[in-house]
């Protein structure tokens, strides 16, 4: 397999990394530490942390990417044992160790992963994006309290059971994100005008959609280590900032957790929504790029030309 072009980092370099990223994450993680152990739960900020498979202990851990040697004993002391690295004895040609990501064992061990996510970053990249949903997928995981309750029990319907169906009834629905579909109430699902499974998702991500532009943190990490943690908390803090307006703009009335509505059962609601998830959508653009890029640089993914 084709390496990519090698930086080699002394200790003092990757140690300093290494401090930068655990105060980076940290911000987000010790907070969740400490709501779960007191057994108090966010529904904004726990999401990432429950919702999602990687540990905050796994999150703070940081991963240089491939084609990054970090040089010195001290490196090859931590990592050896890590999982899809490799140790080099003479990394900088004067004799010092080194460890790495072992790019071919990954490859090896995580095929199927790196197809999957990569048929989804280049499938999603390449469609136009909806930006017609205005995030009733929520609205339709609470459809019929009555009869199902609903998934956030400790908060309010900020239009009641009621109100909130009749906004689902009121509404065209078009999710294409089967990882939200699948949490519908089941007299919501058939006003659903797809009908997403995991085996369509290939062809049905689409730019505009928060979920979709979320998971672009579940695939960096599903990456690790042969993406960099840098790029994956990029990831993470942008899903964390849609997952603040998609809470924001859900039937729930987070008004004591200091949030305030997007109505989106009204006009301006509406328009509030779509600015805001054309603005994610964006983002989230230049962040596939970015991971494909990464892919491609590390000859997991074919360049365009050579597919």
């Amino acid at each position: 397999m084709p390496t990519p072009d090698v930086t080699l980092l002394s200790e003092p370099q990757w140690r300093a990394a290494e401090a930068a990223h655990r105060e980076r994450v940290s911000v987000y993680s010790e907070p969740y530490r400490a709501r779960r152990s007191s057994q108090q739960a966010h529904p904004v900020h726990d999401f990432l942390f429950t919702y999602y498979s990687l540990a905050p202990g796994q999150l703070e851990r940081w991963h240089p990417g491939a084609g990054v040697v970090l040089l010195g004993r001290a490196a090859v002391d931590q990592r050896q044992g890590w999982k899809h690295y490799q140790v080099i004895q003479d990394a900088d040609g004067a004799g010092t160790p080194g460890v790495c990501v072992d790019l071919e064992a990954f490859a090896r061990d995580r095929d199927s992963m790196i197809a999957f996510a990569s048929a989804i970053l280049v499938g999603t990249a390449s469609r136009p994006g909806n930006f017609s949903c205005f995030g009733l997928h929520e609205w339709a995981m609470a459809y019929r309290s009555d009869l199902h309750g609903v998934r956030h029990e400790y908060l309010p319907l900020r239009l009641g059971g009621a109100g909130t169906d009749a906004v689902v009834e009121q509404h065209q629905i078009r999710c294409t994100h089967f990882d939200a579909f699948r949490f519908y109430a089941p007299e919501a699902a058939p006003l659903n005008q797809l009908q997403p499974t995991r085996q369509t998702q290939r062809k049905l991500e689409q730019p505009g959609c928060l979920h979709a532009n979320m998971d672009l943190y579940k695939w960096g990490y599903k990456l690790l280590p042969a993406v960099s943690s840098e790029l994956v908390t990029d990831a993470f803090e942008l899903s964390w900032r849609v997952r603040t307006m998609d809470m924001q703009a859900s039937p729930y009335d987070l008004s004591e957790w200091g949030y305030s509505p997007i109505r989106i059962e009204d006009p301006q609601g509406k328009a509030e929504y779509v600015a805001a998830q054309r603005g994610f959508a964006e983002e989230a653009a230049a962040l596939r790029a970015r991971l494909l890029q990464a892919l491609r640089e590390s000859a997991l993914l074919p360049a365009p030309d050579a597919a």
